[in-house]
């Protein structure tokens, strides 16, 4: 087995380096939804000293119209430089923009995009009080009857269940790492999925069957309709990876005549996956380790069938996916980055982005099992110089010590109870030292009274993997393989559920 460095590492690899030399705002979003009338989602696109980039979608929602007037209101002084899509006339704080000559005609349902450029000083807050000829994005005329019925909801959260990191903007939520889902149930015979998303792919699953694979749907309502009239389940999971790309979920709409039901209960049964990119999924979908020709690392990485997310629903357990391809536990794919590991980003809710906080874990969180499979970035390539390390011997002594502080950690944040797995595949072509580090690790816990952590090798030969997936990584069968080895591992612990 080899790995190799992927285009898709080295965007990443990049990527990092200017987001944590520099601080760059990559992507920031902030929504409002209307509860009639219109709907005015507002996008930070970049931010540097003093000025940024932002971006406002607007949706008609009412009458059509054959012009258009947007306003809003800035809180806290900044100030619009350049704006194109419209023409933009300010006052104060207040912000009127009208339409272009080519795009003045809005009918119902149409939308527009202007986006602008612009100063501040201190903060830079999402604007407010959106409005349409006058009509507030907050309410106003009455959907015609061709419309989507109902009013999107105060919060997401209010009509959808996630155990998924995500961070409120408004109505709206936030995500960035792979395999978020949200789970709804609805009345009628079609619904609408709010999304605002150009990074990610998703799989969009009504009553557990894939009725949509969207790619990149940007700014956007997908429906799904033509459904038998009753009560059903729908499913928006994410596909891909985004450390440095946010996605946005702005709830469900039920289709004319439907309504939007309770959320589904929590599952009982609980498990978080943490690792890189055999976590992630990365490249599973291929059939080549060479995906260029098919669409490159995205088009072929999904999440929901990984080895944990397969996992987790054989299981019936909900779960979490905290992965990210080329990190390791003290050292990433190839020595590079070395300002930062895996350990940098446990802890956020949005990963890399510049407004990312550590995730609040709450209350009804508590994961009975934790999944680690962290190291094969660590060891899979030689030191270079240059690296703190002289020895594969140091780099093994640092990444143990580093291992049993993360484990500590785990342990106050979910409690004694929880079983913590530590897996590793077979790396023996290059060294042994991932192999015997986790052995070490596990009798480190073992002989201190921590019974509840083990190790799981991935032994390739032995399981048969073909690492058919995108540069060497696992591929579908394989994740379906890895699911079967996790299955078994967890059913011979001591468990309470």
């Amino acid at each position: 087995m080899r790995y190799i460095r992927s285009p898709h590492r080295q965007a990443i690899a990049a990527a990092a380096t200017v987001a944590v030399a520099a601080g760059v705002v990559l992507t920031t979003t902030l929504a409002a939804h209307a509860a009639t009338g219109c709907r005015a989602t507002y996008t930070v696109t970049s931010q540097w000293q003093g000025g940024f980039g932002a971006r406002v979608d607007l949706t008609n929602l009412g009458d059509p119209v054959t012009s258009w007037r947007l306003t809003w209101s800035f809180g806290a002084g900044q100030t619009v430089t350049t704006l194109w899509n419209g023409v933009v006339a300010q006052s104060g704080a207040q912000v009127t923009v009208t339409n272009a000559g080519w795009n003045g005609a809005l009918g119902t349902g149409g939308s527009v995009s202007v986006g602008f450029n612009g100063s501040f000083s201190g903060g830079n807050p999402a604007p407010a009080d959106f409005a349409l000829n006058g009509v507030t994005c907050n309410g106003g005329t009455t959907p015609t009857s061709t419309a989507p019925s109902g009013p999107p909801p105060a919060s997401v959260l209010d009509q959808v269940a996630t155990p998924s990191r995500v961070s409120t903007a408004g109505a709206a939520v936030q995500y960035t790492w792979p395999g978020t889902y949200f789970e709804g149930r609805f009345r009628g015979t079609g619904v609408g999925l709010v999304l605002n998303d150009s990074s990610n792919d998703y799989v969009v699953q009504v009553d557990g069957t894939t009725v949509a694979t969207l790619v990149t749907p940007g700014n956007t309502t997908h429906w799904v309709r033509n459904l038998a009239a009753g009560d059903h389940t729908v499913r928006l999971a994410k596909r891909t990876e985004s450390p440095w790309g946010v996605g946005v979920f702005g709830g469900l709409v039920a289709d004319t005549g439907g309504a939007i039901l309770a959320e589904p209960a929590a599952r009982t049964r609980q498990i978080e996956f943490i690792g890189d990119s055999w976590t992630a999924g990365y490249g599973d979908m291929s059939t080549s380790r060479d995906c260029n020709s098919t669409g490159g690392v995205n088009r072929n990485t999904n999440a929901d069938v990984s080895f944990g997310a397969l996992t987790a629903k054989g299981l019936n357990a909900d779960y979490q996916i905290t992965a990210w391809s080329g990190l390791g536990m003290v050292r990433n794919y190839g020595g590079q980055n070395a300002g930062y590991d895996f350990r940098t980003y446990y802890e956020t809710d949005l990963q890399a982005l510049y407004n990312s906080q550590t995730w609040p874990v709450p209350s009804t969180w508590r994961p009975q099992v934790v999944v680690i499979g962290l190291g094969i970035n660590d060891f899979s390539t030689a030191l270079t110089s240059g690296e703190r390390w002289t020895s594969v011997d140091q780099l093994a002594a640092d990444y143990r010590t580093a291992y049993l502080a993360f484990i500590a950690k785990l342990r106050t944040r979910y409690g004694t109870g929880t079983q913590i797995v530590l897996t590793y595949p077979d790396l023996s072509y290059q060294t042994t030292a991932f192999a015997t580090s986790i052995q070490q690790i596990v009798k480190n816990r073992n002989d201190a009274g921590d019974a509840r952590v083990s190790a799981l090798y991935y032994d390739n030969t032995a399981l048969g993997l073909d690492l058919l997936g995108c540069d060497w990584h696992p591929s579908q069968r394989d994740h379906r393989i890895l699911a079967d080895a996790v299955t078994k591992h967890v059913a011979t612990l001591p468990s309470t559920w």
